[in-house]
């Protein structure tokens, strides 16, 4: 009998359909090609290791993957989703229990039809089938699809965030090692004009100088004070920044005072990049295997409409006397099959695909934002490299050509040429220009780890604008 069962069973469920349309990826509305379309290369990225050479951020990095609570979270819901998944997944297969019990009851004599008391026992040990759902239309199906899609979307959002933890620590770390190197300039700056300024007391005693250069050779030293000071606030601020990312206190031994020269920048991408890798960004497949789930969700909301049979069952041996309970004559069974057909909801089921199709139109909307979004941050780090490099070559030759004026200035002025606005606007200049200049490299550097990010971290591999043609 069991045998016969089975063999319906897989027979009508070899030819049961899933409701619903099967899962389509929609067209990426952006061109085929990122940046120069007429030099379209290929890139791969390594490891965040290896990308970023640096050895004092690589440990913060290995520490901020270890510690940064946001990450420990996100990994949770990956083993949240995961069980979720195997709940719904295993609505696939028959429970199954194994359940021994005995009944005993006594009747009166007073309400026995023998007019004596009676002692009754029964003892049953039976292996049961729970309610089972036979998947004809797919409804299971569907909903096990869609949590699996949603499994699948939180493994991407872990390893979206992972990436994004990686890019802020290396800016975070950045924008340390600059601000320090700003207030460190700025410092250096104030003990320079401090030694002007006693310079120029010497000469306003000896009648050389006047009062009026003694004042603008104060201010000037009291502005690149007040810089200094602001600047070694913002970096300590950064520090504390850092920190939060990386899940503990953060040290940086050797890194003070120091400039960001010694920071090797990372290789220079392409001008141009086909927008298939766009498709390998871990935010772009998070949206993706949303839309997955949400379209299997439509097949899920057309099955209720459909009968829905059940199937619940055991079989076992059933005895008086515990002694007869395993003997051949004891055997028991009891199968109930139940069908259950949709007749009135008040609407709910047409409600539920509503719901359904209007979230798929939801995800789809956004999947298409998700890709939008990646093309623009790869176009932008493609721009960044371009113009930061020509503005970093720019801003060096200001850099001299300030220095130079600055040099000229003050050996005019103790010359007796020219007055001491003229040094004064020369030191202006020339320290706005190296600050600029310092600023230039961390946002170069900025753009390499923005660069990681856009790109989808580890290994993207990038066709050539022909091959994503064919």
């Amino acid at each position: 009998m069991r045998c016969k069962l089975l063999v319906l069973y897989a027979a009508l469920l070899a030819t049961g359909c899933a409701m619903g349309p099967d899962y389509r990826r929609p067209e990426a509305p952006v061109p085929a090609a990122i940046g120069d379309a007429a030099n379209v290369a290929d890139v791969k990225l390594p490891e965040w290791n290896v990308y970023f050479a640096d050895d004092a951020l690589r440990h913060l990095i290995e520490r901020a993957l270890e510690q940064n609570r946001d990450l420990q979270i996100a990994t949770a819901r990956v083993e949240e989703a995961r069980a979720l998944y195997g709940i719904r997944r295993a609505d696939l297969f028959p429970s199954f229990d194994v359940g021994a019990r005995e009944t005993s009851s006594r009747t009166p004599a007073s309400v026995s039809i023998t007019g004596q008391s009676v002692v009754s026992r029964r003892y049953d040990v039976n292996l049961g089938l729970l309610a089972y759902e036979l998947d004809f239309w797919g409804r299971v199906r569907r909903l096990t699809e869609s949590a699996r899609a949603s499994y699948f979307a939180s493994e991407e959002a872990q390893r979206a965030f992972r990436l994004s933890l990686v890019a802020e620590v290396a800016n975070a770390y950045f924008s340390v090692r600059a601000l320090e190197e700003r207030a460190d300039f700025a410092r250096r700056t104030a003990a320079t004009r401090e030694e002007g300024l006693r310079v120029i007391s010497r000469r306003l005693e000896a009648g050389v100088a006047n009062r009026l250069d003694m004042l603008q050779a104060e201010s000037a030293l009291e502005t690149a004070r007040a810089d200094a000071a602001a600047l070694a606030r913002q970096a300590a601020n950064a520090r504390h920044a850092l920190a939060v990312l990386i899940g503990e206190p953060v040290t940086l031994a050797g890194a003070s005072g120091k400039g960001l020269d010694d920071l090797p920048l990372p290789p220079v991408l392409p001008p141009g990049l086909a927008s298939s890798v766009l498709l390998n960004r871990p935010d772009v497949l998070q949206a993706e295997q949303n839309l997955v789930s949400a379209n299997a969700n439509i097949g899920a909301a057309r099955a209720a409409f459909f009968p829905q049979v059940t199937l619940v069952g055991n079989a076992g041996v059933a005895s008086s006397q515990l002694d007869d309970l395993f003997k051949g004559s004891s055997r028991a069974w009891s199968f109930i099959p139940s069908i259950s057909i949709p007749l009135f909801s008040g609407g709910r089921d047409v409600a539920n695909l509503d719901l359904a199709k209007a979230r798929n139109v939801i995800a789809v909307a956004q999947y298409e934002k998700a890709i939008q979004q990646a093309f623009a941050e790869v176009a932008d780090v493609l721009s960044d490299q371009a113009y930061l490099a020509e503005q970093f070559a720019a801003q060096e030759r200001l850099v001299a050509r300030q220095t130079e004026r600055l040099r000229l200035a003050e050996a005019r002025y103790n010359a007796g040429l020219i007055g001491f606005l003229d040094v004064l606007d020369a030191q202006r200049e020339q320290y706005g220009a190296q600050q600029t200049l310092i600023e230039v490299k961390r946002l170069r550097l900025a753009a390499s780890a923005q660069a990681y990010k856009a790109l989808g971290g580890t290994a993207t591999s990038v066709q050539t604008a022909r091959t994503a043609g064919q």
